[in-house]
């Protein structure tokens, strides 16, 4: 069995493959998400089975989120296999994250706010060398970062 990861929080999109912990294979496309995962994941799932799956919840792209959530909880359901969640600050050293504008979103501690800053420089996103799965949340909802506006 393998679990799969996948960041789609920005472009490009990273789905990384790992075998007891370890990966294995990288893909990274600049396609959004609604193109770019099931063209993945057609190749993926001719090659290998999946014990988990595991993806970067938030926040991030609000449609990143949203298309991934959807197109992995429902290959979850089909294939009968676990869903797992972590934030997105996992997989870029804990540095902030584009909102829109000025604003990006910042981790202190657990508590996700939005802090503005004139001029930064964003770290990509990183697929980790290793993974250990007691890291990853069964509480898979997508984390969007803000409140909806009513």
């Amino acid at each position: 069995m393998h679990d799969a990861v996948v960041i789609a929080l920005g472009s490009p999109i990273r789905v990384g493959i790992y075998k007891e912990g370890e990966l294995i294979e990288a893909i990274s496309s600049d396609k959004v998400g609604s193109d770019a995962l099931p063209e993945i994941f057609e190749d993926l799932l001719r090659r290998y089975t999946f014990g988990r799956l595991i993806y970067a919840n938030g926040p991030g792209s609000f449609m990143g989120i949203k298309v991934t959530y959807l197109f992995l909880k429902t290959l979850s359901i089909v294939q009968k296999v676990p869903l797992f969640a972590l934030d997105g600050f996992f997989f870029n050293e804990n540095s902030p994250i584009k909102a829109y504008g000025k604003l990006y979103f910042v981790k202190n501690s657990t508590t996700i706010s939005l802090e503005s800053f004139e001029q930064l420089e964003l770290y990509t996103f990183k697929l980790p060398l290793t993974i250990d799965t007691k890291n990853f949340n069964t509480d898979n909802a997508p984390c969007y970062g803000i409140d909806a506006v009513g």
